[in-house]
């Protein structure tokens, strides 16, 4: 009887048809409408096509020559390999060094995880106080050390690396709990072996946790590289409409200014494209460099 019932398929569509047409209706029919309204003559969001374009790849031929989107793509590199390193680096670092404490583990579990908590449209309003020329909180620790020169982080020369930094330091916590899950996985019984063997702390943590942490952080290298594509409103609150002279645009916040923004719907429609082409192409490389182990 019992044998019967997992035989039996049919219930399972219940449940899969239901899923299947919320993914068509909600996410592959607007990618579709997508690609095409890039080759369509739109003004506005939501506005009504006026036609192809003439000719029809204008907008894809355009993007060769737009120095602002090739700002973006290199500033979305930037950002893409900044995750890697610093992101998921810290949260690496910092999930070794938690997992090695006894007492406190909940406390900095919490404490490394509260930024994910807080909307990044606060954090952005947060952080444009923090960067504030006069009398905000960076310029004011520093004029406690003497420094009498108020410093503009909001400048050309340093506005990439002052919206970097709040970017990464928001979700350096979600790569956190990701590696410590994968850390509580890891047996403590090849630890007191290799304590037995009379290996070093640093000499566990080299041939122990990080081989087998190995998959955990392909899949935290994964989501950070196409995360950046992601990155959106916290740029956006900060550093609105690329300002200062266009130094500052990503992909996302490039992809909103022309089809919200400038009314030049078709033309973010096709950066849209162009973003989907480029997380598919990132994670596939990602995937064939950091490739998965069985253990």
């Amino acid at each position: 009887m019992g044998a019967n019932i997992y035989r039996n398929k049919k219930p399972l569509l219940f449940f899969l048809v239901p899923a299947f047409a919320f993914m068509v209706v909600f996410l592959h029919y607007p990618f579709v409408m997508n690609i095409l309204n890039s080759f369509q003559n739109i003004g506005g969001l939501a506005a009504q096509g006026k036609g192809f374009l003439d000719p029809w790849y204008s907008n894809y031929t355009e993007m060769l020559h737009d120095k602002n989107l090739w700002t973006a793509l290199k500033n979305t590199l930037i950002l893409m390999a900044s995750t890697v390193v610093f992101q998921v680096g810290i949260a690496l670092v910092l999930a070794i060094m938690v997992d090695q404490i006894t007492v406190g583990k909940k406390f900095f579990r919490v404490v490394y995880f509260f930024p994910i908590v807080i909307s990044a449209t606060a954090l952005g309003l947060l952080f444009n106080l923090v960067f504030l020329r006069d009398k905000g909180m960076v310029n004011q620790f520093l004029e406690l050390f003497g420094r009498t020169e108020l410093i503009d982080w909001k400048d050309k020369s340093r506005a990439l690396v002052t919206m970097l930094l709040p970017v990464m330091w928001q979700y350096v916590g979600f790569y956190f709990v990701i590696i410590v899950t994968g850390l509580n996985n890891i047996s403590d019984d090849l630890y007191e072996v290799a304590s037995i063997d009379g290996a070093t702390r640093w000499q566990r943590i080299r041939y122990i946790t990080l081989p087998l942490l190995h998959n955990v952080l392909c899949t935290c290298v994964v989501l950070a590289v196409t995360g950046a594509l992601k990155a959106f409103d916290l740029p956006w609150i900060m550093f609105p409409k690329g300002m200062p002279l266009n130094s500052t645009w990503l992909t996302s916040t490039y992809m909103y200014y022309h089809a919200v923004e400038s009314r030049n719907t078709d033309y973010g429609c096709a950066i849209a494209v162009l973003i989907v082409i480029l997380g598919i192409v990132s994670a596939k490389i990602v995937n064939a460099v950091f490739k998965e182990k069985d253990y």
